[in-house]
């Protein structure tokens, strides 16, 4: 085994042990399944496998939903790869995709790498999708939203703070960002993935519409 196949299995137990217990739809099968996909866009769209798929699995560690601050979780995932020997541009690569990927309410810019974009369009297809709408009620209990409330609309704008930290219901959450994400996916891989996905994800929320009012 070459070095950088043994430090992709050393981020899986880093990413293993620290989502492991996860319940917000943040857990390691949300890394599995992002880092297969990352594998998977990065050979059809000629990208450096081993960093897409080194921030895949690695990116939810960061998640400042899941830490103090932003920086704590940056500066975690910082001090891994340098205990890690990883090379020093493979680590600033990596650190700058899981530092700009994040939906953000809409306000992050375009990703700057054909790596970038990889890994943001896998993240983001993990949101589009059977799974995403299983996961999109996971994280509404976990935040302590309600599944729904007629009299509660979607945000039609929000700062990033707003899109965090508001109000907001399960479903709401399909119109505030999970529709809008086959938008702004990057690459032809991942646009071809994320139309038929969105197509099931559109069905489901008419569905839940009409049975709403029993």
């Amino acid at each position: 085994m070459d070095r950088r196949e043994s430090q992709l299995e050393a981020a899986e137990r880093f990413a293993k042990a620290e989502l492991g217990n996860d319940l917000s739809g943040h857990d390691w099968w949300h890394i599995h399944r992002v880092d297969r996909m990352a594998a998977r866009l990065a050979a059809e769209e000629g990208a450096d496998a081993f960093v897409c798929r080194m921030a895949a699995l690695l990116h939810d560690v960061a998640d400042e939903k899941l830490n103090e601050s932003k920086e704590a979780g940056l500066a975690k995932v910082r001090d891994w790869l340098r205990s890690e020997q990883v090379a020093e541009e493979d680590s600033a690569h990596v650190l700058e995709i899981i530092s700009t990927m994040s939906y953000n309410g809409g306000q992050n810019p375009p990703m700057r790498t054909i790596e970038g974009k990889v890994v943001q369009d896998a993240d983001r297809l993990d949101a589009i999708g059977a799974i995403a709408i299983a996961r999109a009620f996971v994280y509404a209990g976990w935040k302590g939203h309600p599944m729904h409330d007629p009299h509660l609309p979607p945000r039609e704008s929000m700062t990033a703070e707003q899109y965090r930290l508001g109000k907001t219901t399960a479903i709401n959450h399909f119109h505030e960002k999970l529709l809008k994400l086959k938008d702004l996916i990057n690459t032809p891989a991942a646009k071809r993935i994320a139309e038929e996905r969105h197509r099931y994800m559109e069905e489901y929320v008419n569905r839940f519409y009409e049975e709403w009012e029993g």
